[in-house]
């Protein structure tokens, strides 16, 4: 029996009966047997299905479901200012006199610098936690980002005027931008592979349950004659912290985390509170795995920088990670995914259009669910493109719809009702797949660089179309263009379905190993899903990945 001891805080025994896995163990990081020794590994894990892996690691399934609520609130809370555009008491505190039709308004103006400054806030908040988990753990940083977000919404809850509103929620947005990068971090580092997809896709889920607790709450208030109508729902944003900050204090750190840290004896206790008692794990095996697995990464990872993203076939890489990220904005979610101000630009009442919206919420709920059933079974290629054909379909027909001389109301619920189905469809395509893609495409040395600049892409993105152009086009008081607007959205949504078909590269079932090679040897975007991997391409592996390094 082979026994290594693995240095870190305490000294931890790894013992294996397998003379691979201890030749695996040992090895240096630059032989090349620890490749065959990871692909072991690697199958070995794949092995284990949903049903094994959901008993055994019942409890890292529920500590990533606590975690992840954290995007529920932010789902709740970042969909709430845009939604209050079209609230007729908060229009009558923070807005504008326009005129005797449209009353008080908030000016596209004041729109642009809520939207601009929220991602902003966003991105700072990511990068923060970035660089703050790394130091402090995921636990820590997520109770510290509820205490800051717990202090800045009394600055919102009672802005005495616009200026103040605008301070206070682009302060709420930093911690934002930690939650919505901590609870798939999370859920990725505490789950194994065979329940890790369903757990990270319940990420998106969340998204939408958070955006349907908004849009009923705002449902319910939009009749209020009172300052409430719009207090209240600040107000509910203090339900969410305290719980959800003794979850954290409770919740076992991630091992990953405090493998990276040097804390292997906390890791393996970390990894027995994730797992259940009763089933046979050689935590000190697993522990052991990780800090290896850390050492390569770190190997990986040296010398790679932003620049190395756009040389050789890791441009096609990042274009398509930046691509797909871009399509989140070019496929007009600005007008329908948050329609209630643009129904009411239509010409439906204020309590009409928050219903709308409600229902388009629970559509996208279902959508979300119904796309996990096939998610795994057709190619993320396939479910893009017919997804996102679904989508510039909708627009078209919303643009042509209002050229229609003297607008009816037949007309105006005709294109709200398209905006919902819209989000129906985007739910169960473009919406879930998008985060799919984009964490396959990457190559291993440069994934967090591909994946970042994607992210920053799509934020830009956010700001000059969502940001700035959006309120210019729906605001009464500049274009006006109501459902005009979708003609804007149809032609980049066409350009970027152009773009899809040549360009967008099939990743469903196969191996990084794989892709590097098919990369490698140019294989087309249209040719991906059908390319056959031969024996002479297995063996070019090795080649592909020393060509990498060098």
């Amino acid at each position: 029996m082979a026994t290594e001891k693995v240095t870190g805080d305490s000294d931890l025994r790894v013992e294996s009966a397998n003379p691979d896995v201890s030749r695996f163990q040992n090895v240096d990081i630059a032989d090349k047997s620890l490749n065959a020794g990871a692909m072991e590994a690697t199958a070995q894990e794949h092995s284990v299905g949903f049903v094994q892996g959901f008993k055994t690691y019942k409890r890292a399934a529920f500590w990533s479901i606590v975690i992840s609520m954290t995007v529920i609130m932010e789902g709740y809370d970042v969909t709430l200012l845009s939604s209050f555009y079209g609230y007729p008491r908060f229009r009558e505190k923070y807005g504008a006199w326009l005129n005797e039709e449209h009353g008080f308004q908030i000016s596209s103006t004041w729109q642009q610098r809520f939207n601009c400054l929220a991602a902003v806030g966003n991105i700072i908040g990511a990068m923060m936690n970035g660089w703050a988990t790394a130091r402090w753990g995921h636990r820590r940083v997520l109770i510290g980002s509820l205490a800051w977000l717990s202090a800045f919404i009394f600055v919102v809850f009672f802005a005495p005027n616009i200026g103040v509103l605008l301070a206070g929620q682009t302060l709420c947005n930093i911690p934002w931008g930690v939650f919505a990068t901590t609870g798939p971090a999370y859920a990725a580092e505490v789950t194994p592979l065979a329940i890790r997809g369903y757990l990270t896709a319940y990420i998106n889920l969340c998204w939408i349950i958070g955006q349907f607790i908004s849009a009923g709450v705002l449902k319910g208030l939009v009749n209020n004659p009172t300052q409430w109508s719009y207090r209240i729902p600040f107000a509910l944003q203090w339900v969410w912290p305290v719980p959800l900050a003794l979850a954290a204090y409770f919740a076992p750190e991630s091992p990953w985390h405090l493998v990276r840290k040097g804390k292997l004896e906390e890791a393996k206790r970390s990894l027995q509170r994730l797992s259940e008692p009763d089933h046979d794990i050689n935590y000190d095996n697993a522990v052991a795995l990780m800090v290896h697995t850390n050492k390569l990464e770190m190997e990986e990872r040296s010398g790679a920088n932003y620049w190395d993203a756009f040389r050789g076939t890791n441009l096609r890489r990042t274009e398509i990670a930046c691509m797909v990220f871009l399509s989140q904005i070019t496929n007009g979610g600005a007008l329908c995914y948050n329609g209630s101000f643009f129904f009411q630009q239509t010409g439906i009442d204020a309590d009409t259009s928050y219903a709308i919206t409600l229902g388009g919420k629970g559509l996208s709920f279902v959508g979300t669910v119904v796309s996990w059933f096939y998610i795994h079974r057709f190619g993320r290629r396939t479910i893009w493109l017919w997804g996102f054909s679904t989508l510039c379909l909708i627009l078209w027909i919303i643009g042509f719809l209002a050229l229609v001389p003297n607008q009816t109301m037949s007309l105006a619920w005709g294109q709200s009702l398209l905006c919902v189905v819209w989000l129906g469809a985007y739910s169960m395509s473009v919406g879930p797949i998008v985060y799919t893609i984009v964490a396959e495409i990457g190559s291993t040395r440069l994934r967090t660089q591909t994946v970042v600049l994607g992210r920053s892409i799509y934020y830009v993105g956010n700001i000059i179309c969502g940001g700035i152009l959006q309120p210019k086009f729906f605001s009464p008081g500049d274009w006006n263009l109501r459902g005009k607007t979708a003609f804007f959205w149809s032609v980049l949504a066409t350009l970027t379905l152009l773009w899809g078909y040549f360009r967008l590269f099939e990743t469903k079932d196969r191996t990084f190993g794989e892709m590097d090679v098919m990369f490698q040897k140019g294989v087309s975007a249209r040719n991906s899903s059908k390319y056959q991997i031969q024996e002479e391409d297995v063996n070019m592996t090795e080649a592909v990945q020393e060509d990498r390094k060098e």
